[in-house]
């Protein structure tokens, strides 16, 4: 990872996340600390590194007040490799479902997206040159010359259809003329200028890989990804496809991209990187309790006793490689509504050793997240409506009675934090949204009485509230 990214300070992290999150500084703070031990770790000796591990969190909080919200920033910010898992979704070793080694083989699928960025953007202006010259030739094709005929010779003859096959399309041998390399000059002159963009060329790309199906718990299990095992003893089957230059050229890149990279080092890097960087974040951590089990479900002690060594410290087989996870950084979160930390066994209570308890949102919160945050929604609709070139504009009493509604709404019927916000704003705008692309209005200002037409009446029916908002 960039050191400069990796140092920033606790204080810069939490002011990064304030632009997306409101409130919640406790845990931005507790966050920014773990993360901030990372770079302190990569300065220590050797020997003293392998003995700091990362002090995983437990983020207790009701659902919408951002516990997600933060962990996915976070990640964002120091580009780090980064997996959202849910723990229901896992079932202990000998059930049909997910085992828990796949959240850090997913985790390695990120890492290694994250290197493969990287190294692409090293060979990027030698990729460039090369996907130009293939393009350039599928644009002005050079004179085919006639293949030889196969001499009776049935060995002879065998291994020139070899060739063939191992041969890439566009390095056939073709005859180019002194015309044919003047147009070639003029293309490609047009192609560096983009005035070629939108013209359509045929070009022959890898069949995309159809998705595998589930496979049995004991292959993945090991790391093998039986589709890829199988593709790799099998010729790759190419298609046709006729794109626009544009996007001729994004493929193309692509794949001379791949040629220049070494796939070992970059498996090894994504490795590593993932192993001292990575963050897991474990959502519905309190639904693996034993006060949360319900008649018939799979043992959910057993899923906790499956997920302890690996946040522990262990060795996972995946198909890049083998991956230690004592340096992943595991982040659980739940609403532990039904239960508590302490109904968790305690051998993985242990392993969570920071606590942050998230708070409930209050209306000022909600007015603030409406408004505030880089992403805020009431930026979102005045940017969508804006497409249909209406200009729509808030009053802040319309976005405090918003806020309001939002948060009564949480407190008589279920709290889904700032979720509810969502909902609340779409019931609000949905005629505007619908009649937006007939109506010939240019400007329309959302009222606090506004705001009350629409909504107040659903509020105060606690069936209809229940239901609609």
């Amino acid at each position: 990872m960039n050191e400069s990214v990796m140092s920033k300070t606790p204080r810069q992290i939490v002011q990064e996340l304030d632009q997306y999150i409101i409130g919640q500084s406790t845990a931005k703070k507790s966050v920014a600390v773990a993360l901030r031990n990372r770079f302190r770790r990569m300065q220590l000796e050797e020997t003293m590194q392998q003995e700091v591990t990362p002090k995983n969190m437990l983020m207790i909080g009701p659902t919408g007040v951002g516990k997600t919200e933060i962990a996915r920033r976070l990640a964002k910010i120091v580009n780090a490799p980064f997996v959202k898992v849910e723990a229901t979704k896992f079932t202990e070793v000998g059930y049909v479902g997910r085992d828990v080694e796949s959240m850090v083989r997913d985790l390695v699928e990120a890492s290694i997206k994250i290197v493969e960025k990287e190294q692409h953007s090293k060979v990027y202006s030698r990729a460039v040159k090369k996907a130009d010259e293939r393009l350039v030739k599928l644009l002005v094709p050079g004179i085919k010359k006639e293949k030889k005929q196969a001499s009776g010779n049935q060995f002879e003859a065998m291994m020139q259809m070899f060739n063939t096959m191992q041969q890439p399309a566009e390095e056939e041998k073709e005859e180019v003329t002194e015309s044919i390399k003047t147009s070639r000059a003029a293309i490609k002159e047009q192609l560096e200028k983009g005035l070629l963009d939108q013209r359509e060329v045929t070009i022959e790309v890898e069949e995309a890989k159809s998705p595998a199906p589930m496979m049995n718990n004991g292959l993945e299990q090991m790391g093998i990804d039986l589709g890829d095992t199988l593709s790799a003893l099998t010729p790759k089957k190419k298609v046709k496809r006729t794109v626009t230059v544009k996007e001729a050229r994004e493929i193309l890149l692509e794949e001379e991209s791949e040629k220049l990279v070494n796939k070992a080092d970059l498996n090894s890097q994504a490795i590593q990187m993932a192993e001292a960087n990575g963050i897991i974040f474990i959502d519905e951590f309190d639904k693996i309790t034993s006060k949360s089990q319900q008649s018939g479900e799979v043992s959910r002690e057993g899923v906790q006793r499956d997920i302890l060594p690996i946040v522990e410290g262990s060795q996972v087989t995946t198909k890049y490689g083998t991956i230690q996870t004592d340096h992943i950084l595991f982040v659980a979160s739940g609403a532990f509504h039904l239960s508590k930390p302490s109904d968790l066994i305690p051998e993985l209570q242990g392993r969570f050793p920071i606590r942050v308890e998230l708070e409930d949102l209050t209306a000022d919160d909600f007015v603030k997240i409406l408004t505030e945050p880089n992403n805020a929604l009431i930026k979102q609709y005045i940017a969508l409506l804006g497409t249909e070139n209406i200009d729509v504009t808030f009053t802040i009493e319309a976005i405090e009675r918003i806020a309001n509604i939002a948060y009564q709404v949480n407190q008589e019927t279920d709290n889904i934090g700032a979720r509810r916000l969502h909902t609340i704003l779409e019931k609000l705008l949905e005629d505007l949204l619908f009649e937006a692309p007939d109506m010939q209005m240019g400007e329309i200002t959302i009222t606090e009485n506004y705001v009350d037409e629409k909504l107040a009446h659903i509020v105060n029916d606690e069936d209809l509230s229940r239901y609609i908002l």
